[in-house]
């Protein structure tokens, strides 16, 4: 019924009914109580990030108290010698409960913890071709695991702030797939409210994940980045980049994955001028 979730495959009822019974473990509901947000830490958001300035006041407000939950909840750390500042802490949260606001939940409980790097760094990829195995070196970014650890590399958190119009956003990428992987399946698909909206999903996302894998295969040039055509999870966190920080070009290209993506994060990214 669902095949995007997981591919090639089909999803059932009882996949569907385990996602579900998990929803409100995976992402409770949070009640806010207002508190006061830190002047210098709103100075920094002003300065470094443009989407911050544009939010219209209520998401503005919401937004900073999600990013004092965040501060309480979530540790953040560096390694490589990088000491974590009051700029690295709050623009590195802000721009992931960007994801959250309008919504009352937070993120899964198992997120636990955030590593950051200074740059961009390698890991190992392993490989298997016609029963062949093999692996390499490559260069990573970012990373999102689903046992609730996120590692970033700083230069590429500070850069997609500043440049809010580029449609990549390493933070918010990796924190898509956190709510994609809530439910423990990295699939394409954060958890949704009823069988109509994850067949809706499917439908919309199926069709222009077929059509981006064919544009990329083909060698033409494509709104979302090509990166989106290499599974359903990886899709989800490169639309999700897109739709916040190219919301016009996606609305005119993709009106009903636009729409399909501003009802799941409950937010009009093209109302915020």
């Amino acid at each position: 019924m669902i095949e995007y979730l997981i591919g090639a495959g089909t999803i059932g009822a009882a996949a569907l009914a385990s996602k579900f019974l998990q929803f409100e473990q995976a992402q409770p509901t949070l009640k806010i109580h207002h508190r006061p947000f830190p002047l210098e830490w709103r100075e920094i958001l002003k300065e470094k990030w443009p989407i911050y300035r544009r939010l219209p006041e209520n998401l503005r407000d919401q937004l900073e108290q999600l990013t004092l939950v965040f501060l309480e909840r979530i540790e953040i750390r560096g390694v490589e010698g990088l000491e974590i500042t009051d700029e690295i802490r709050v623009l590195t949260a802000s721009q992931a409960c960007l994801l959250l606001v309008n919504q009352n939940t937070f993120f899964p409980a198992k997120l636990k913890s955030v590593v950051i790097r200074p740059s961009a760094y390698t890991a190992t990829q392993h490989d298997s071709v016609g029963g062949v195995q093999s692996e390499r070196e490559i260069l990573v970014l970012g990373q999102s695991w689903e046992n609730g650890l996120v590692v970033l590399s700083w230069d590429n958190t500070r850069t997609g702030a500043a440049n809010a119009k580029d449609g990549r956003n390493l933070v918010l990428h990796e924190f898509a797939h956190q709510l994609d992987q809530a439910d423990g399946q990295a699939d394409g698909a954060p958890i949704l409210g009823s069988p109509e909206q994850y067949e809706r999903w499917q439908s919309v996302c199926s069709r222009v994940f077929a059509d981006l894998q064919a544009k990329v295969n083909e060698g033409d040039k494509t709104l979302i980045d090509e990166y989106g055509a290499t599974n359903p999870a990886e899709f989800f966190s490169v639309v999700t980049e897109t739709f916040f920080e190219k919301p016009y070009y996606l609305k005119k290209k993709r009106p009903e994955l636009y729409e399909l993506f501003a009802d799941y994060y409950q937010v009009d990214p093209l109302t915020w001028t």
